[in-house]
């Protein structure tokens, strides 16, 4: 059974304006081609960025320094990389569907939609910055950090709806009952 901020419950006919969603627009009202057209752009850009952060995760990691390692000991280094890495992507999908979860009990209004991502923007940049160093100094590691990101992405982008929707869309309903 749908519940009332699900998209399978029909809206009704709104004389308020449907608020443009971070990354959606509007298109998260009606669902239809565009919002899929949006929600598949969205996937394939992050897909290939996950893509070329791991190629160069790769090349990080095989840069490190391992030829004062021997064989046997290179051998089980490596092995315990991929371990942790399959673990780790696990890890991060889990994370993220917990967190979607959550934020599905206490969806976002629009405007608290829009107030974090323009936060996370203005803090996008002094973090990228300031993780330069400790990033180096992780490369031994990086593999089974990396494959946590890409866990927790892969489950975000396949989610069948944002916490953000869920919130516009009760947003919406008690706009327009006046509740």
């Amino acid at each position: 059974m749908a519940s009332r901020a699900s998209s399978d419950v029909p809206g009704s006919e709104a004389p308020v304006p449907i608020p443009a969603l971070p990354g959606l627009g509007a298109t998260w009202y009606e669902r239809g081609p565009r919002y899929w057209a949006r929600r598949a752009w969205t996937a394939v850009l992050l897909l290939l960025v996950l893509a070329f952060v791991c190629s160069i995760t790769l090349r990080l990691y095989l840069g490190v320094p391992r030829s004062d390692l021997s064989a046997s000991v290179r051998t089980v280094w490596d092995w315990t990389q991929a371990t942790a890495s399959v673990v780790a992507v696990g890890w991060g999908w889990t994370k993220q569907r917990r967190d979607h979860r959550r934020a599905l009990l206490d969806p976002p209004t629009p405007q608290q939609t829009g107030d974090a991502k323009r936060g996370e923007t203005r803090r996008a940049t002094g973090l990228a910055r300031a993780a330069v160093i400790p990033l180096l100094i992780a490369a031994p590691v990086l593999p089974a950090i990396v494959a946590w990101g890409v866990g927790w992405f892969v489950a975000m982008l396949t989610v069948r709806e944002y916490p953000s929707e869920v919130g516009a869309r009760l947003w919406l309903q008690r706009k327009t009952t006046g509740t």
